[in-house]
């Protein structure tokens, strides 16, 4: 399935490209290079990169680098692709976001400032961050309300900034109810809010569709299911769409419950698209009941993953 060429606006299907290692930990580019073949060939309509759910949390800054250049340098235009560039400090994710757009990202997406359990900055603080970074660059952000910024977000306070700040134009809406939050936030922001996207591996895509979203951002192993969802529902044929979603959605609850960032990983390793499904202490591996219990799943939908290497 060969994704189509991507202009602004943006939409689809851009999922999580994990972050590839070999058995021992160390960065893996050559399979990074194969996993991001896989989910083009996969039909991503673009990948985002150094999210959440590619671990970015465990990758020291010079690994960052390495893994953007190897991703940007090998997608070359075929796909636009999103780098993730948070970080709590204004200065700090304003750099990292003018590096991701010298490199070649079509986008940076961006969590508000917060660290740990307890530091957070007002509303004004956030707005003035998204600000200033906007001022650093020329291409779009895209903010990500995550349950783990533990940052509230409301949809008056995203459309605030959409108005004040130019750059500011896509939304990942992750915390519930994310379908209420998609539907205000269009009506507050109006044109201003080019990209309403969902993500949380797709777990509620129906509704999000359904409230506005154009796009989705999911994990990386199995964009050809998640296109049956939306390319149905996109085509105006949302019948369709419920019986794809309904079809993939033990699959996504599996994802989304049981197995969270290491689901690719394996489902990539089983099919030979990587040698290594290693995740970064101490983060632990899936239990093998979890691993199992995911290739059962999958092996009845007869994802492109399972069969793209053999």
């Amino acid at each position: 399935m060969a994704p189509p060429a991507s202009k602004r606006p943006y939409r689809g299907v851009f999922p999580v490209a994990p972050t590839i290692f070999d058995d021992t930990g160390a960065l893996d580019l050559d399979g990074q290079r194969r996993c991001i073949d896989f989910m083009i060939d996969a039909g991503s309509h673009g990948i985002c990169i150094l999210a959440n759910f590619s671990e970015q949390f465990s990758l020291a800054d010079d690994e960052r680098e390495r893994v953007m250049g190897a991703v940007l340098d090998h997608v070359a235009g075929r796909v636009p692709v999103i780098v993730t560039t948070t970080h709590f400090g204004t200065q700090v994710c304003a750099e990292r976001s003018r590096r991701a757009e010298a490199a070649g990202a079509s986008l940076v997406m961006i969590m508000p400032p917060y660290h740990g359990a307890t530091v957070r900055v007002p509303e004004h603080a956030i707005a003035e961050f998204f600000s200033d970074v906007s001022a650093a660059i020329s291409i779009p952000i895209m903010i990500q309300d995550a349950p783990v910024a533990g940052t509230p977000l409301s949809a008056e306070l995203l459309a605030h900034i959409a108005r004040q700040t130019a750059n500011v134009r896509y939304f990942k809406l992750e915390v519930p109810p994310v379908a209420n939050k998609l539907a205000a936030l269009i009506a507050l922001g109006s044109e201003l809010i080019e990209g309403p996207w969902d993500g949380e591996e797709g777990i509620t895509l129906v509704a999000d569709l359904e409230a506005g979203a154009t796009g989705t951002m999911t994990g990386g192993g199995y964009p050809d299911g998640i296109r049956a969802i939306y390319d149905a529902f996109a085509a105006g044929r949302h019948g369709e769409a419920a019986a794809a979603y309904a079809r993939w959605l033990p699959l996504i609850n599996y994802e989304n419950r049981q197995c969270g960032f290491a689901t690719a990983k394996i489902l990539m390793k089983e099919g030979g698209v990587i040698r290594s499904d290693k995740v970064r202490l101490p983060v632990q591996p899936v239990q093998p009941r979890q691993r199992a219990g995911l290739l059962n799943i999958a092996r009845t939908l007869d994802p492109l993953v399972l069969r793209w290497a053999r």
